[in-house]
């Protein structure tokens, strides 16, 4: 069972802010995982991505696989957190390994809500970032990922094409997790070795451009080398 040691905030957590305490189901190893494990250890990077349902997120969390040896070689841990229940998320990751990548299985949202992500609620027209958005602001939203899209595509029908030229078939286990929190934003924080927030990226700024964005690596790796030290 998943559980956050502080009350749910209300506001996203921003540089500066003492991070809570996480614990969550191992996906890539047996038992628990908490964030409590690393404190006055090492530095790490915390991905709190939507479910395995979502084309993006699956492409962040390789993302963030593809950076986890950078980062251990700066000394900095990384978690991904996705929005996926246990049994489904060990099988993706089965067949779709990621080796060392530390993962864990939060299908309630908790650590997402504990860093004040908000999940956004779809409305016919009514515009209120980050908290609800219209119909028609998603519909205009645009997409480009190079080598795997034609060109800017609207963000939904990008998703489907990701999705069938990946041949993820959705189960009864990720219609769930959409139904509760397809609005729900991501976020990557990187904590320093006392758990205080340094750095982040999410979703929530600049009114929705940047959805399905991801931070430069560049930044990244910076920020990490300066916590590191």
């Amino acid at each position: 069972m998943s559980y956050v040691d502080k009350p749910l905030v209300d506001r996203l957590l921003q540089p500066g802010d003492r991070a809570p305490n996480i614990v969550l189901d191992a996906i890539t190893r047996d038992g628990k995982i908490a964030l409590e494990d690393f404190r006055g250890q090492s530095p790490i990077l915390v991905g709190l991505f939507r479910g395995l349902h979502c084309p993006f997120c699956r492409r962040h969390l390789a993302a963030q696989a593809q950076i986890d040896a950078a980062l251990r070689e700066q000394g900095v841990e990384s978690l991904a957190v996705v929005n996926t229940p246990i049994e489904r998320a060990r099988l993706y990751f089965r067949y779709h390994p990621m080796p060392n990548l530390l993962a864990a299985s939060d299908p309630e949202r908790l650590s997402h809500r504990a860093f004040g992500l908000p999940n956004l609620e779809f409305t016919e027209g009514d515009t209120e970032w980050p908290r609800k958005v219209g119909m028609d602001v998603v519909t205009s939203m645009q997409v480009e990922v190079p080598g795997e899209l034609p060109g800017s595509m609207n963000r939904m029908a990008a998703a489907d094409l990701l999705n069938k030229k990946d041949g993820y078939e959705m189960t009864e286990a990720d219609e769930r997790m959409m139904a509760a929190g397809n609005g729900q934003l991501f976020g990557q924080f990187l904590l320093d070795r006392e758990g205080i927030v340094r750095w982040s990226f999410t979703e929530v700024p600049e009114g929705g451009q940047r959805m399905f964005g991801m931070p430069d690596a560049r930044e990244l790796m910076s920020a990490a080398a300066q916590v590191a030290r």
